[in-house]
């Protein structure tokens, strides 16, 4: 299965994997799965840890990435034209992108986010 993980699923894998229920754990610990994380999720981490808000650095990211084997998901004109369309019921920017990105992709997201589950037609695993 592909997934998307949310830019706090990555936090929480680096910093507190204990945050993840049992079925998240087992769905990242499945090999078979195919691990993305958008590279607005990367631009998020970058411009919080700029800011003093995270404690990442690049070594950190390239880290994350190589050590749970995560693709990097281009984010593209056509995710953005998803947001045209998209209802107003998160606020978070960073998030709206990913929320358009995967429905854009229909591909479920990795999230402990509750206002995710309010978008129709988003498959939410957590």
């Amino acid at each position: 299965m592909r997934l998307l993980l949310d830019t706090v699923a990555l936090i929480f894998a680096v910093e507190s994997p204990e945050r993840f229920t049992k079925r998240a754990t087992a769905i990242l610990r499945n090999t078979e799965n195919i691990l993305e994380l958008s590279a607005i999720s990367l631009s998020e981490i970058a411009i919080k840890a700029a800011r003093g808000r995270l404690k990442f650095s690049a070594a950190d990211m390239r880290d994350a990435l190589e050590d749970l084997d995560l693709r990097v998901l281009p984010y593209t004109a056509n995710h953005a034209l998803f947001l045209f369309d998209l209802p107003l019921l998160h606020a978070d920017p960073f998030d709206r992108q990913i929320i358009a990105q995967a429905l854009s992709e229909e591909i479920p997201v990795m999230t402990c986010d509750e206002k995710f589950s309010l978008y129709k037609g988003l498959k939410i695993l957590w």
